[in-house]
């Protein structure tokens, strides 16, 4: 098997050995990348030299014999919303072009400590917003399954590099859906944790009650495994849950005994393809011995209307620190006022400003409690009516997104664009975690994703569901120049 088919685990194991070296490790997915990014688009930013210096590090360490981490000489890409050191992070926007933060993320830093090798940043849509990667202020990137199609997002480049090979994890973020979404349409898997499991200090904010970071991988196993790097409590977040952990627990996939609840409400706006690979799915729950059964949660039919005016108007204030002063573009004009328009207007692309206005609207004193705090009632009963269905089920499962991966331009419709989250969506409202796993091809053989929702801090079960139904499926996507 090459070295760009093996998955973390693998990696970690062989260059703990000395069966691979880090050096070989990273010098083998930077050849994938000059050979094939050029048609995908995965990264805004590959750092070609500094992950071969990070290698060479790790293989002295290793013959030095110490200890090496859970993640020894395992390449990461990372979405470029999440700070590095002196490594330019845009947010994929005009606004933040040729800037360096002066920190690194907590995920970054807990990566590193394990032995993880940062080897770019990927491609997004601008500050997050989006569900195609079209809104990118630099260029779009391509799903690599077929390349005429989009690869989901916010975090499609994250979700394109795993499944590209170019590295056998990334990191995301998640506010509606958007490693979820990303990860179903590029066949791969994807976790959004509880909110708090994972610090947030170093991720630039969109919506900071619906954000999370989380991990892209190959497996499930090795998602599991990342995301017992990430978690835990960190004293730079004040959200960071202060008791919180995941541990990883790699062999856990006995369902027989959990109750599955199906999620009446979000299949309605399914296509059919997308359907009859969800069915099979819950075929092979039950042939694993789960008790699998129809619940209604009739919230979630509303939480894309309150995730649109509640994320708006937590972004309209977030991005108001992007003023062409103390960092980024700056588009001088006659006064301070002037500066702060004409540097938001030549720095914002159409969604993000379409975005900060809808969240400014609803938080005007006129219509606050109308929009803004209509939307967080709705909130509050999406969490009740979870919490209802927890009760008879321990988790819950439904399609990850409505179609597979669509081509460029098909959604140029905001609302249709919209609507490709609405079933990713009632999980950021709630806070809970909830993951995608491959599980077949749709139309034209493209990948389907199933979604496992649980509980707040019940990642575990989650993870043993996502085991038995990886075990169920033969499917696995490949890039396009693979097959």
């Amino acid at each position: 098997m090459e070295i760009i088919e093996l998955g973390a685990v693998e990696i970690a194991k062989a260059v703990k050995s000395g069966e691979l070296s880090a050096l070989e490790v990273v010098s083998a997915h930077l050849s994938e990348i000059n050979e094939h990014d050029g048609d995908v688009g995965a990264f805004l930013l590959v750092m070609a030299d500094r992950a071969i210096e990070r290698a060479k590090e790790i293989d002295k360490r290793r013959s030095g014999g110490e200890e090496l981490g859970a993640l020894a000489g395992v390449p990461v890409a990372l979405k470029d919303n999440i700070v590095l050191q002196g490594v330019e992070t845009t947010c994929a926007s005009k606004i933040l072009s040729g800037w360096e933060p002066p920190y690194t993320a907590t995920v970054i830093e807990k990566l590193i400590s394990q032995g993880a090798i940062p080897i770019g940043k990927t491609n997004l849509d601008e500050f997050a917003m989006g569900s195609s990667t079209e809104n990118s202020a630099y260029f779009p990137t391509r799903n690599p399954v077929k390349l005429d199609r989009v690869p989901g997002g916010s975090s499609g480049g994250s979700a394109a590099s795993v499944a590209s090979r170019f590295a056998p994890i990334a990191i995301g973020s998640d506010t509606g859906g958007s490693i979820r979404q990303p990860a179903s349409l590029c066949g791969v898997v994807g976790v959004k944790p509880t909110y708090g499991l994972v610090s947030r200090y170093g991720l630039i904010a969109f919506a900071s009650s619906l954000d999370q970071i989380g991990p892209f991988a190959k497996s499930v196993d090795d998602a599991s495994l990342v995301l017992s790097v990430i978690a835990g409590h960190d004293g730079m977040d004040s959200t960071s849950s202060r008791t919180a952990t995941y541990e990883h627990a790699p062999n856990e996939s006995d369902i027989s005994s959990l109750r599955i609840g199906v999620i009446q409400e979000m299949m309605s706006d399914v296509s059919n393809d997308v359907l009859g690979v969800f069915n099979q799915s819950l075929d092979a729950l039950r042939s694993c011995g789960a008790k699998v059964e129809t619940v209604s949660i009739p919230a979630v039919r509303y939480g894309l209307s309150s995730y649109y005016l509640i994320a708006p108007a937590e972004a309209s204030s977030n991005l108001a620190r992007f003023d062409g002063v103390r960092y980024g573009l700056r588009v001088t004009g006659a006064d301070m006022n002037e500066t702060y328009g004409l540097s938001r207007e030549a720095g914002f692309g159409p969604e993000v400003k379409r975005r900060i206005m809808l969240g400014t609207y609803a938080l005007s004193a006129g219509y606050y409690d109308a929009l803004y705090g209509k939307a967080q009632k709705v909130r509050t009963l999406i969490v009740s009516e979870f919490a209802r269905a927890y009760s008879d089920f321990d988790v819950l499962v439904s399609p990850t997104s409505p179609t597979v991966a669509f081509g460029f331009g098909d959604k140029s419709d905001p609302l249709s664009m919209y609507m490709s989250d609405v079933c990713t969506i009632p999980s950021n409202l709630a806070g809970h975690p909830a993951m995608s796993v491959p599980f077949g091809g749709g139309a034209d053989g493209l990948p389907v994703g199933v979604q496992i929702l649980a509980p707040a801090l019940s990642e575990r079960v989650m993870f043993q569901v996502a085991r038995a139904l990886e075990g169920a499926s033969t499917y696995m996507a490949k890039p396009q120049w693979a097959h």
